[in-house]
């Protein structure tokens, strides 16, 4: 995902295109998710990702009687609330593309 971004100096009266493009190298993770919660403050919007797991007989038990499963914090992710049409425009784009080149996704979603 690429946001493009303009910079103008005011007092020069000149303007700036550029792209921001991920600096990646070999050591930055890749994190597999299959879960993610959203919350929200006046300041920001927290995506908070987890990777659950097939739950064993304990965690059944456990989900009965208490209905909640704690799946493990894998990421968390605060954003500005401005950064957000961007991402859902890029997401939304990305994942027409993902079905077009793959078909609807397969498996359980969360």
């Amino acid at each position: 995902m690429h946001f493009f971004s303009e910079v103008t100096d005011v007092a020069e009266h000149k303007s700036v295109n550029f792209t921001i493009v991920a600096a990646e190298d070999d050591t930055t993770p890749r994190i597999y998710t299959n879960f993610c919660s959203v919350q929200l403050s006046p300041f920001d919007i927290t995506l908070t990702f987890c990777e659950m797991q097939p739950l064993g007989e304990k965690q059944l038990r456990e989900a009965e009687q208490t209905q909640v499963v704690h799946a493990p914090v894998r990421a968390r992710l605060a954003i500005p609330p401005g950064m957000v049409p961007g991402l859902v425009t890029a997401l939304q784009e990305n994942f027409q593309r993902y079905q077009e080149a793959f078909g609807p996704p397969k498996g359980p979603l969360h």
